[in-house]
């Protein structure tokens, strides 16, 4: 079944707003999504069965560019958001600014947030930078497989290699 109408930046509060007061459970996802890809997919995937309102979070170009490098993002953040706003798992979607997702946890106040296994530090993956909000405002988080060989840097990279 279509969604009335895509999720927006412009509208992510409003839609956030609605789904609270109806009573549904908030789970809260972020990254850069720089060239979607099949991981990108499970992930949203996944954190959208872990309740019944995905609201997701999207660095702006500058984060992007320090948390991957010089040469990214690929795609500008009004393309990174149409295409999660596209995915049929996600309610809302909304781009943020700062160097952590600190501002957008205290803004959607999740129930849940959802990150892949590479930052489970029970799995040896780094902890998230956001591990004190989430634990002051006791935000159950949730750790979800990546899928194996599936990273926009290694398509990059491979691109690079490749003539």
């Amino acid at each position: 079944m279509a969604k009335a109408s895509p999720p927006t930046p412009e509208t992510f509060d409003q839609v956030l707003d609605a789904a609270r007061s109806q009573g549904r459970t908030v789970v809260l996802t972020n990254g850069c999504f720089d060239v979607m890809h099949a991981g990108h997919a499970a992930v949203l995937r996944a954190a959208a069965a872990q309740g019944d309102f995905l609201a997701v979070g999207v660095n702006d170009d500058a984060g992007v560019r320090a948390l991957k490098g010089p040469g990214r993002p690929l795609a500008p953040l009004a393309d990174r958001l149409a295409l999660v706003a596209a995915v049929r798992w996600v309610d809302a979607v909304t781009g943020f600014e700062e160097p952590t997702a600190d501002a957008l946890i205290r803004r959607v106040r999740p129930d849940v947030y959802v990150k892949g296994s590479d930052y489970d530090p029970s799995t040896g993956g780094r902890e998230l930078p956001e591990a004190a909000t989430l634990r002051a405002l006791d935000v159950r988080v949730v750790y979800v497989p990546l899928l194996g060989g599936r990273s926009t840097s290694s398509l990059v990279e491979r691109l690079r290699r490749e003539p």
